[in-house]
């Protein structure tokens, strides 16, 4: 089947490890994709940014920016319609964001079936966070765009929530969490990736991602601190505007010798750092979404230690594949990270009850294109069968 793959994406971070993992798994089931995105975005590197945005961004006012991106929206309409003409897909399925209304308008004018997958109710994170003039407007578009799809695709069971209060309903909602790419199924020697990395014989706390204040990893470093006389060292898999901080008290704690940063790594190099981890860290999470770094911890067979929120215990079981604790109880997270460092037994436990939940549970991208192809076929059997609320 042919789909086209429609996005808004203007950075190469998490969201471009998603399309990209998704659209091979669509591949792999013997589909035919075509993207269709902002034009500089295939020229990025990983880790890096439309500077334009950024800087339109850094610039205008917020309302102003605001209308911008819903003007984006004209402009991108007449892309995606003359990308639809040009290769006649059986179907759009479209990554969502904010102000994005191209995609509902191609469903309502042009009738195909529509996909929509949703990470983040985006009008009340930007809101919640200072990002918008506008929200009042911004929710009424991301109601909008949620009710014209066909089907839905939150990554939670707690996003689905927010998209049932705005409107949608409950059958045409699917909820498809992320997962772990076919490079993290693949079997590591911890030991031999701790060696090629100069960490043998160290117990390896790991944390991979964008690194953010709210993770707040000092917390990590202070424990470690606290703790000079044992083997623990903590691996930072990735960059972020928290670096520079953790890297200087790092030095003011004594501790700069067990600490490491890698910078942006590649994708194909992730697995074997995160092979590395005795244990994975998600010290904190949006209450709403599906953790990339999770499902890949889970592959390599980490033991995790977690936050007890609705969204994490969704996958995550305390003491059967995961340690976790109390959200914002500084005490709890410590405590759980000690634990498991003066247990190997218990990591090993875990580790192996991490991993087995990938495979019962079907957590990949592989698994999730068995869905999508699934919706597909529904759309494309008995066209008009299911009709958007907005159409």
């Amino acid at each position: 089947m042919r789909i086209l793959y429609h996005h808004r994406v203007g950075s190469k971070d998490g969201q471009y490890v998603h399309i990209v993992a998704l659209m091979a798994a669509l591949r792999e089931r013997g589909h035919e994709l075509i993207a269709v995105g902002p034009a500089a975005y295939e020229s990025l590197q990983f880790g890096e940014q439309r500077g334009l945005v950024a800087r339109l961004r850094s610039r205008l006012p917020k309302w102003l920016y605001e209308l911008l991106e819903i003007g984006y929206s004209a402009l991108d309409f007449v892309r995606l319609s003359r990308a639809i003409r040009r290769h006649r897909p059986a179907a759009v399925y479209e990554r969502y964001n904010l102000h994005l209304l191209s995609g509902a308008w191609a469903r309502a004018l042009l009738r195909l079936p529509f996909i929509l997958e949703v990470n983040a109710p985006l009008a009340e994170e930007r809101s919640r966070y200072g990002g918008l003039a506008l929200p009042r407007l911004a929710h009424r578009l991301e109601a909008y765009v949620w009710r014209s799809a066909d089907y839905v695709l939150p990554v939670t069971q707690v996003l689905a929530g927010h998209l049932i209060a705005a409107g949608v309903h409950a059958q045409r909602i699917r909820v498809v969490p992320n997962g772990a790419a076919r490079e993290f199924l693949e079997p590591q020697d911890r030991d031999a990736a701790k060696a090629r990395l100069g960490l043998a014989r160290r117990t390896v706390l790991g944390f991979t991602g964008f690194v953010r204040e709210w993770h707040r990893l000092e917390r990590v470093l202070e424990l470690i601190a606290r703790h000079r006389d044992r083997d623990w060292h903590f691996l930072i898999v990735g960059d972020g505007p928290a670096r520079p901080g953790l890297e200087e008290l790092a030095t003011r704690l004594g501790i700069g010798d067990r600490v490491s940063f890698t910078g942006v790594v590649g994708r194909a190099g992730v697995p074997a750092h995160v092979a590395c981890f005795d244990v994975a860290l998600q010290p904190d999470v949006v209450p709403y979404a599906s953790p990339l770094k999770l499902f890949e911890y889970l592959a390599l067979g980490c033991a995790v230690v977690a936050p007890a929120a609705a969204n994490i215990r969704e996958v995550l079981e305390h003491e059967r594949n995961a340690l976790l604790f109390a959200p914002a109880d500084d005490e709890a997270f410590a405590a759980a990270i000690e634990r498991l460092c003066n247990d190997a037994a218990l990591r090993v436990r875990l580790g192996a009850e991490a991993r087995a939940t990938i495979d019962r549970r079907g957590l990949t991208w592989s698994a999730n294109a068995a869905t999508v192809s699934r919706l597909l076929d529904e759309l494309t059997a008995a066209p008009g069968a299911t009709q958007p609320e907005n159409g």
